[in-house]
């Protein structure tokens, strides 16, 4: 199959006329030219097997439905653990973590024993010339996806089929490979965090602080006039540390619930209770140069204090500070067309709702802004889809059942009788309207074009935490310096490395502390198996003292579930939680509390990071797949396959 040059549809409607125009003879050749073929796979991340087949069932979800009648709809195995950037790695890949190298959100360093993010990394300015109070970098950061194996769309592209990737995870920055590529999960925002909000008030008595995924700031507030200063990251062309910042004023109308912003050349009015659009924002770094940034304000309150919240601020897309497309000119040119749009990879604002700062009518507007603007762009890239592989992520179903599935769930420790029944239409909703999604598209996609609608696992209601880390201290395998402190330490501080054979680390890892790999490792080589053995053993015999049941289900070894050249990454022991159960925000992170298992109270209240035979993800298919797929693992092959290309017959793949 030769490599087409891409055209649209008004050029291809021109095309044929031109050819009814030159007569029946030219008509008479195309007729001999097999169709292109044309795949589209919509990707539904969180999208549950179970959940999805009962509105099914009730009628709920017709396109579906229409679709299963002529195609098929059954479950899709999810990935060890069910995590998202290690299952959508295994669809990318077809292999497991220890071929494509990412066990979990964050690793561990042995060295240092801190975590880092697992799927890429910056590196590079280091190297830099000294003039005065100035650094100039010599050498351009680099940055690096550390997600290994090929991508079925890099075998696409070999067989001269375009592809065309839009946010799927694990995939930041850009593998560059595809003939259309946007960023997705991974990518960071301006800071280069996964998303750190602001909030600004006049109030007094606030306490200025860092909190998970935000920071809390003062106004500076008198006549009707509030100043503040937006954050950026470190300048990195001053030779002293020093963070970029760039003032805003907010002229406070003072009979009108209105007020006008101003950053820089921007100026906005907003009501309270109203978002602004994107407004771009540039940080001066030297008189040159400046780095380009956008952010969207919402004005919460002007009485009795003002409140402003200021999105985490993004890379934007009409002037990139970092890779987030392939060309690296696509990113604007979907911008020109359909808007300023969210570049940071889970755009929806999680934090914001477990942090207090927004209620949940408030969160749920974000997440609504979001997932309007993802789906503006993918009814744009749709018209302009005529051949080859068409993936689209859409991430708005995962974030908000994180934050909404409690109200599935009556008996969930913080289930509210009077206030969640009303949020049970926002769960059930979101998977009505991605069933109108499903109907749009077949509705708009090329008339011989195969539909894939996939999801990388399903998702639970999350009723209690389990605190690997006291676990561990329970059963003598950590050792504190000072038993008495078990909470607000910095990661492993308070851990005596000298007594300790096994910590935690991430929302399923667990690690044997070996001699001669950990940097303060104790437990001999020979010694690993038998230890992992009876930690096994003993975790799967662990039952919740409150629910009877066991709270683990599944304990997977290292050297046992994976193959590949990156074991060395991974934890010693994947934990498979029962349905119900997940690992504590507090252990996830290598803290501690005073308690093994408790109820979860968090406005986070679904998961999936569970046995991963319990959360299925949905594969549906409007014909029958050239080759089945039971598993994430196996549907890059299917694929491929629907383009000829045997992706077992390749180096690398499969």
């Amino acid at each position: 199959m030769s490599r087409k040059t891409r055209i649209g549809k008004t050029s291809r409607r021109a095309a044929l006329l031109t050819a009814l125009i030159l007569g029946i003879g030219l008509v008479a050749c195309s007729e001999n030219e097999p169709p292109e073929k044309q795949v589209i796979v919509l990707g539904f991340d969180g999208m549950d097997y179970l959940y999805t087949q009962r509105l099914m069932e009730e009628g709920r979800m017709p396109n579906f439905s229409r679709v299963a009648e002529t195609g098929g709809f059954g479950p899709l195995a999810t990935a060890v653990p069910p995590q998202s950037p290690v299952a959508w790695s295994n669809f990318i890949t077809g292999m497991d973590s220890g071929g494509h190298g990412i066990f979990d959100f964050v690793h561990r360093d042995p060295d240092s024993m801190q975590p880092y993010m697992s799927t890429s990394r910056t590196e590079g300015e280091e190297k830099s010339l000294k003039v005065g109070k100035y650094k100039f970098p010599l050498v351009g950061a680099e940055f690096k996806l550390l997600r290994h194996g090929t991508p079925f769309w890099e075998l696409l592209e070999e067989h001269g089929v375009e592809s065309h990737i839009y946010r799927i995870p694990a995939n930041y920055p850009p593998s560059g490979l595809a003939s259309r590529e946007l960023s997705g999960m991974g990518t960071p925002d301006i800071l280069g965090t996964p998303g750190t909000f602001s909030f600004y008030t006049s109030d007094i008595f606030v306490n200025e602080r860092q909190m998970s995924g935000g920071a809390i700031y003062a106004l500076d507030f008198w006549e009707n006039r509030a100043e503040g200063r937006l954050h950026g990251p470190e300048n990195i062309y001053l030779r002293r540390r020093q963070t970029l910042s760039t003032d805003f004023t907010l002229h406070v109308d003072p009979e009108a619930p209105v007020a006008k912003l101003v950053v820089g050349d921007e100026e906005r009015i907003l009501a309270v209770g109203e978002w602004s659009d994107w407004v771009p924002i540039e940080f001066e770094m030297i008189p040159t140069q400046t780095l380009p940034a956008m952010g969207r304000f919402y004005l919460r309150s002007l009485k009795p204090e003002v409140e402003l919240y200021v999105s985490p601020l993004q890379v934007d897309p009409m002037n990139p500070a970092f890779p987030i497309s392939t060309p690296p000119s696509f990113a604007e040119e979907l911008a020109r067309r359909t808007g300023r749009f969210y570049t940071q990879g889970m755009p929806e604002d999680t934090k914001t709702l477990t942090g207090d700062v927004f209620t949940r009518e408030e969160f749920l507007a974000q997440a609504k802004i979001t997932g309007d603007e993802i789906l503006k762009q993918y009814e744009h890239v749709l018209d302009d889809f005529d051949a080859g592989l068409l993936f689209y992520y859409f991430g708005n179903l995962d974030l908000i059942c994180h934050m909404m599935f409690r109200a599935t769930d009556p008996a969930h420790p913080a289930y509210d009788p009077e206030r969640d029944p009303e949020y049970l239409k926002i769960v059930e909703g979101i998977y009505e309207a991605f069933d109108k999604i499903v109907g749009y598209t077949l509705d708009n996609m090329p008339e011989n074009a195969k539909l894939i609608v996939m999801s990388d696992h399903g998702f639970s209601s999350w009723r209690r935490a389990f605190h690997l880390n006291n676990w561990l201290i329970e059963n003598d395998y950590m050792v504190l310096k000072n038993p008495a402190k078990v909470g607000g330490t910095n990661i492993y501080s308070n851990v005596d490395w000298s007594r300790t054979r096994a910590y935690g680390l991430g929302l399923n890892g667990l690690f044997i502390n070996v001699a001669d790999r950990e940097s303060n490792g104790i437990v001999p080589a020979s010694e690993r198996d038998a230890l992992i053995a009876e930690i096994s053993e003993k975790l799967l015999a662990e039952i919740d003292p409150q629910t009877g049941e066991p709270a683990v289900t599944k304990m997977y070894k290292l050297e046992d579930t994976y193959s590949g050249e990156y074991l060395g990454l991974g934890p010693d022991l994947q934990v498979g939680y029962n349905k119900g159960t997940r690992c504590s925000f507090e252990s996830a992170i290598g803290d501690l509390t005073d308690e093994v298992i408790s109820d979860n109270h968090s406005e986070w209240s679904g998961d999936h990071c569970m046995d991963h035979t319990k959360v299925p993800g949905i594969l549906l298919t409007t014909d029958e797949l050239a080759r089945p797929a039971k598993s994430l693992k196996e549907l890059g092959g299917s694929v491929l396959a629907e383009f000829g290309i045997d992706w077992t017959e390749t180096a690398t793949g499969g």
